[in-house]
């Protein structure tokens, strides 16, 4: 019998290697989708050491580029394999201000209009009991929307990297809940997952105020492998696949207020986002 397919954006670094780790122990086929294919072919072997899975494969895409997203679902709807999990695990919190060929905000690109892309161009692929998966950040909670200036600097005046970053998890949070209505009719599940804060590459410390943060907040940082447990039983747990359209938290569903699940801006991101991609769909 075939192995299902499954994507992993951002499968080489700190959870996503321990998300595809899982799904390799799981039995699927994977594909790896990652910025830089020389480090995840690193992984890759190691993984493959670990799990006794060999359909592991490395493709790149780069979710500041529309374009390469654009190529790399093309190609996966060339070959036209069906998709059983696609996780939307890749993300980025830029420390200064950096526009990319689109026009956008990198950590706007990366963290939603990217993910968006490559979810809406591949849903041809999805059908019942496929599983989408959004790494959204418990951030979402103090985001905000202001249009047009979301797309194109993350927020109304002078950059600064967590609102922005919060503002982009607030968007992929509303898309999730959106894409669940949308496509429950096809049993297409698709969840968030709040990893809590963990300790990864996306941690940096350039501000002044950083090593405080880090004195204050390592008690609560979870490692990758618990931060990570959320999506993985998202993605593979019996249970997880009967639900759709969930926030989920520490493995379990979140109930989340109505000021999300009825958010004022989710029409109009999603109708501003279509019109954004438009040419690539």
């Amino acid at each position: 019998m075939e192995k299902k397919l499954a994507i992993i954006t951002g499968a080489d670094g700190g959870m996503g290697t321990e998300i595809t780790r899982a799904v390799a122990l799981a039995g699927y086929r994977i594909l790896m989708a990652c910025y830089d294919p020389q480090k995840a072919e690193e992984k890759r072997q190691k993984l493959i050491k670990e799990t006794g899975n060999t359909d592991i494969e490395v493709r790149r895409i780069d979710l500041a580029s529309l374009d390469t997203v654009a190529a790399f679902a093309d190609y996966l709807l060339g070959r036209g394999e069906r998709v059983s999990l696609l996780m939307n695990n890749a993300g980025t919190m830029e420390t200064e201000r950096r526009i990319t060929v689109d026009g956008l905000e990198r950590t706007v690109s990366v963290n939603y209009v990217g993910p968006y892309l490559l979810t809406r161009k591949l849903l041809p692929l999805m059908g019942e009991g496929t599983r989408v998966v959004n790494m959204v950040s418990c951030t979402y909670a103090i985001g905000r929307l202001d249009f047009p200036e979301f797309f194109l600097k993350g927020k109304k005046g002078s950059f600064w990297r967590i609102p922005i970053y919060s503002n982009t998890k607030l968007a992929l949070t509303l898309f999730t809940l959106e894409l669940a209505e949308r496509v429950k009719d096809k049993g297409i599940v698709v969840n968030a997952a709040d990893p809590g804060i963990v300790s990864t590459d996306i941690i940096t410390m350039h501000m002044w105020f950083d090593p405080l943060t880090d004195i204050l907040f390592r008690p609560f940082i979870r490692t990758p492998r618990k931060g990570a447990a959320t999506a993985v039983s998202l993605l593979l747990d019996k249970d997880a696949g009967e639900r759709t359209g969930t926030l989920n938290v520490s493995c379990h569903p979140k109930q989340l207020s109505e000021r999300f699940t009825h958010h004022k801006q989710a029409k109009e991101l999603w109708e501003r986002t279509e019109l954004l991609v438009k040419k690539w769909l």
